[in-house]
């Protein structure tokens, strides 16, 4: 056997049907369409209808709602505070806060402020000033003798 003898068996591989060809072919007039209506015609899928039986979307509950209050944060992970101080984008000494960031390069927009989260190492010296970060975050900064001033924390405790 060769490589360009190689091909499907006999009958394994259907040719395609052409439609609307003529009553004699079988799928001729209304190919396979059925009779006239909106779903005879081209470019109609008729979205979450089930044939008049109560769709799914209004079987199931309303559940939940979205807080349009909800303070929206830009995560930041150690791992990539390092890298940018690594490729000398952030400046360690200086302090690195929302504004410093966004320089860098390194987030795109402050939204509600910035929270750190622990991904990564931090192996530098830095004082940051952000919105927030998790526990694991503030524990690995302090252990790297970094100083960290949350901004959110400190406006919850003066209300």
């Amino acid at each position: 056997m060769k490589l360009n003898e190689i091909k499907d068996n006999e009958g394994a591989s259907k040719d395609r049907m052409r439609v609307g060809r003529g009553i004699g072919s079988g799928k001729g007039k209304t190919g396979g369409r059925g009779v006239k209506g909106q779903k005879a015609r081209s470019g109609v899928a008729i979205n979450g209808f089930e044939g008049g039986q109560m769709p799914i979307y209004r079987r199931l509950p309303k559940r939940g709602f979205n807080n349009i209050f909800a303070s929206e944060y830009v995560t930041v992970s150690l791992g990539r505070i390092q890298t940018a101080i690594d490729a000398k984008k952030l400046d360690p000494k200086a302090t690195i806060d929302a504004a410093a960031l966004k320089a860098a390069g390194v987030i795109r927009r402050a939204k509600d402020g910035v929270r750190v989260l622990a991904d990564g190492e931090l192996t530098a010296k830095v004082t940051l000033e952000v919105a927030g970060a998790s526990k694991a975050a503030v524990e690995k900064l302090e252990k790297a003798g970094s100083s960290i001033k949350l901004l959110v924390e400190a406006a919850e405790a003066a209300e």
